[in-house]
């Protein structure tokens, strides 16, 4: 152990911010509970300043950081080695710092502020931040950005990528970059921010942020609705944003195994379908004015196109009961067991073939396999996930040969193997195969110039450096 480094550590760091032994073990463990790692300490910075000296500290001794922004990961993305050399940094306590500026529809927060604290305080300034999703109460900003998360509103608003304008990152010698610019016109060269989204903690460590707001909508329309197929929900995606265009916020598209998982493990969840449709379509649009004309118009609209079993939320109340539905999908498949799980983006008119050919190939394989589709229609996101009923307790056994089923697919229709869930751990195999020679090469030459001492969360997103690319 590292007794030198452990005695300095100790020395610029309060003693509730850092943690050893025991007190570590719930960093240490990612929350699907596949990655569990070691690490010398879980150190919890206050500030940039705290920071700055932890990370310059952690280059002269070439110790390893894992950077850790609540724990949600779904790839492993925050979880260390084995071998327990380490040091975990959780943003946790860099939450304090928090600025709405309403002329310039921006927010400025610390890494370690939670995506609920931020849709808070832009709802208090008559604002909208629309990066949503399940986590929101635990998932904290500087995690987001670094997985460039998604949600639900991607359709109309973008991933955490688009709703970045500045950025606050501490490199790998400790020097600071000041990017917190709330600019939306600045072509002063390249865009550095843009490689810190996205990049899962291995260029640097992300401790301040400018985000985008929006005007708070006032007009909500939500509504649940029976599709004969993933083509119908396709046609009447492309129907609604011809005739209201950016007003279709979410679009999502929920397969009967979803439904049957919540009818088994959340019966008092109301599902107003009877029996379960194959497929349904969960939409809202959102817009200033009035919220019963926009209610009005989209009842007409699914009226005129010939969607007889399509149910449009009349107040908040049943608006809120559709899109519960939509969100304890994820529990209930957790509730369910183990499953191999995909977060894939296709482009949207090829959806639909995907959907067919991949379950045609895996039924054929395995006979036994429940497919539980659903995700972003809108942006192309599927999150598509796969049970083997008879073969549940050895299922990781199948993982590489299903996923090369579903990923070769993913692959011919020009899509992506991660769409909003970053790489982490778990897909960087996957990637060094459906990323050209090219694109690596220049991922690994970005890391290089920017972490030349490999301490930034080392083994994430790339494989080895001195490992060849075939």
């Amino acid at each position: 152990m590292p007794s030198n480094f452990l005695t300095q550590l100790q020395s610029m760091t309060e003693s509730h911010g850092l943690l050893f032994g025991e007190n570590t073990a719930p960093y240490c463990l990612d929350q699907r509970r596949r990655f569990q790692g070691q690490a010398l300490a879980v150190a919890r910075p206050k500030s940039t300043e705290q920071l700055v000296e932890l990370v310059k500290l952690c280059a002269e001794h070439h110790i390893a950081m894992v950077p850790q922004g609540g724990n949600t990961s779904l790839c492993g993305a925050a979880t260390p080695d084995s071998s327990g050399h380490s040091l975990i940094i959780a943003f946790e306590r860099m939450n304090q710092f928090i600025e709405v500026d309403a002329d310039n529809n921006t927010i400025t927060v610390d890494a370690g502020v939670t995506l609920q604290q931020v849709q808070t305080a832009a709802l208090a300034a008559n604002r909208l931040f629309p990066a949503n999703w399940g986590a929101a109460a635990s998932c904290q900003i500087g995690g987001a950005l670094a997985t460039n998360a998604g949600g639900v509103n991607v359709l109309r608003y973008g991933n955490m990528r688009e709703l970045t304008l500045g950025l606050e990152v501490v490199l790998a010698d400790g020097t600071i970059w000041h990017g917190l610019r709330g600019l939306r016109k600045d072509n002063t060269g390249y865009d550095l921010k843009q490689l810190f989204v996205g990049a899962e903690g291995t260029l640097g460590l992300i401790s301040r942020a400018v985000l985008r707001l929006y005007p708070l909508p006032t007009a909500h329309a939500t509504a649940l609705i029976d599709v004969d197929s993933p083509a119908v929900a396709v046609e009447l995606l492309r129907d609604l944003q011809a005739k209201v265009g950016d007003r279709v916020t979410s679009f999502e598209l929920i397969s009967r195994p979803c439904l049957d998982l919540l009818k088994r493990h959340f019966p008092e969840l109301q599902q107003p379908f009877s029996p379960s449709p194959a497929w349904c379509v969960l939409l809202e649009l959102s817009d200033g004015g009035n919220s019963e004309q926009l209610i009005s118009q989209l009842a007409e609209i699914l009226f005129d196109a010939g969607f007889s079993n399509a149910y449009v939320a009349q107040n908040q109340r049943q608006a809120q009961d559709f899109w519960r539905l939509r969100e304890r999908i994820p529990e209930a498949q957790r509730i369910e067991g183990v499953s191999i799980k995909h977060d894939i983006s296709i482009p949207v008119g090829d959806i639909p073939r995907f959907l067919t050919e991949c379950q045609n190939e895996l039924i054929q394989q395995y006979p036994d396999a429940n497919i539980v589709a659903f995700g972003h229609l809108g942006d192309g996101n599927l999150h598509y996930n796969l049970f083997l009923t008879e073969k549940t307790a050895l299922i990781y056994q199948f993982e590489l040969a299903i996923n090369a089923i579903v990923y070769r697919l993913v692959a011919q229709y020009n899509g992506s193997i991660s769409a909003e869930h970053g790489i982490g751990q778990l897909k960087k195999q996957s990637l060094s195969q459906y990323r050209t020679a090219t694109e690596l090469l220049m991922m690994r030459s970005i890391k290089q110039a920017l972490d030349p001492q490999q301490l930034m969360n080392p083994g994430k997103v790339l494989l080895d450096l001195n490992q060849q690319i075939d």
